[in-house]
């Protein structure tokens, strides 16, 4: 038997549309025109929020920031959000007037052979009508108006809950921003760093970058490192532990004992352990680069004739994993002068439902169509453009990229 299954969409009883990950109507089913009270031809095609803008009554738009907010959650996190949202309708047959509505609302992304996200199907159920039952003179349908008013208290929770994680996250944002501040130059040397916080989450802060003039020679110290924790303490972790390294490196005899120290010191503050970092350390004087890895993804290299290097020959555990400390790994590789190294954060590879090698394979992909780019700021922008998506990610992202 063949399933029709554009008419099996139509015959849903539940209130069910399609969006593009642009957040445009591409279909929409019978009980959800109804429960909308809009004709197919008035949606598909239109953005949502041209389609259904926000009350005017509320200034803010917070409910068009909420309901957005939950699907460009899903778009990032690629898995089902559900939630509670108040969200005003106008009326299609008093317009100008606006109806207080309430909505059970499942937001579930639909993948394409190739992993992206093709649509999100956009499930809503009216619940308004819950309030209704409280004025009955029967009492009928009482159950059901309690049950509304706790739906309708914890809508009020979420929204004092979101707020109270906008401000964090901003607070955050702002600390990272002073403690990541763009380096200075060093010598002669060309280097372009990046950060991308987080989106739809408090997973931001953790990560940090570093450039560090050694004292002997033509040598830096390029560092890029992942706190685990994330908002306000993890900032505060990621500043002491980027000073640590900063200062650290400046004294030590190769990237690994500059991290086998940083570990000791990470053993002493709450909230460090289980961090990944990973150093390298440049002289270009003798076209050296020496490296170690805490737990952190590979350096990679790219080579002047467009070939690739993963530098994953020094690979230890995180900082203070292991009860014991003991000597890390070093290693070293030559380069040739018109070389690239770049230095990232696991939110520049990692990605949901998708293996860390599939990650490795696009960015080395990446480097390698770009191989012509002939400034570190081209290349740096050209690989956030390449692996970060327009919705953005659920992981914070820094990256380092330094021409040899």
């Amino acid at each position: 038997m063949v399933i029709d299954y554009a008419s099996v969409f139509q015959a849903l009883p539940g209130a069910v549309a399609l969006l593009t990950p642009e957040l445009v109507f591409a279909d929409a089913n019978l009980a959800w025109l109804r429960q909308a009270g809009r004709s197919r031809d008035q949606v598909v095609g239109r953005y949502l929020f041209d389609a259904f803008p926000g009350s005017p009554r509320d200034p803010a738009a917070s409910e068009v920031r909420h309901l957005e907010a939950s699907l460009r959650e899903v778009l990032a996190n690629r898995k089902i959000d559900m939630d509670l949202q108040r969200y005003d309708v106008e009326s299609a047959q008093r317009p100008g007037h606006w109806e207080e509505r309430y909505w059970s609302v499942v937001n579930a992304p639909v993948f394409a052979p190739d992993g992206q996200i093709a649509l999100v199907i956009h499930r809503v159920e009216e619940v308004t009508e819950l309030l209704r039952a409280t004025s009955r003179p029967d009492g009928s349908l009482q159950l059901e108006a309690e049950l509304f008013s706790r739906m309708r208290q914890l809508h009020e929770i979420n929204e004092r809950l979101r707020r109270a994680h906008a401000r964090e996250r901003e607070v955050a944002l702002a600390l990272q921003r002073a403690m990541l501040p763009v380096p200075p130059s060093i010598g002669h040397h060309r280097f372009a760093v990046r950060y991308r916080p987080a989106v739809g989450s408090l997973n931001v802060c953790g990560d940090w970058y570093d450039l560090v003039q050694l004292q002997d020679g033509d040598k830096i110290a390029v560092a890029v490192g992942d706190v685990v924790g994330h908002g306000l303490e993890a900032a505060g972790i990621m500043g002491q532990l980027r000073s640590a390294l900063s200062a650290t490196s400046l004294v030590a005899t190769g990237p690994a004992q500059a991290l086998e120290v940083l570990g000791r010191y990470a053993h002493c503050v709450t909230g460090a352990e289980s961090t990944t970092a990973v150093t390298s350390f440049i002289d270009f004087s003798r076209h050296l680069i020496t490296y170690s890895s805490a737990g952190h993804p590979p350096p990679v290299l790219l080579r002047a004739d467009g070939t690739v290097e993963l530098l994953d020959q020094a690979t230890d555990p995180p900082l203070d994993a292991v009860f014991e400390s003991s000597p890390r790994p070093e290693a070293t590789t030559a380069f040739t002068d018109g070389d690239t190294l770049l230095l990232y954060t696991d939110g520049l590879i990692e990605r949901r439902h998708q293996d860390i090698d599939t990650g490795l394979s696009q960015l080395t992909d990446a480097l390698i169509r770009h191989k012509e780019l002939t400034t570190p700021e081209a290349l740096a922008d050209a690989v956030m453009n390449d692996l970060i998506p327009a919705e953005g990610v659920t992981d914070d992202t820094a990256l380092v990229v330094v021409s040899l």
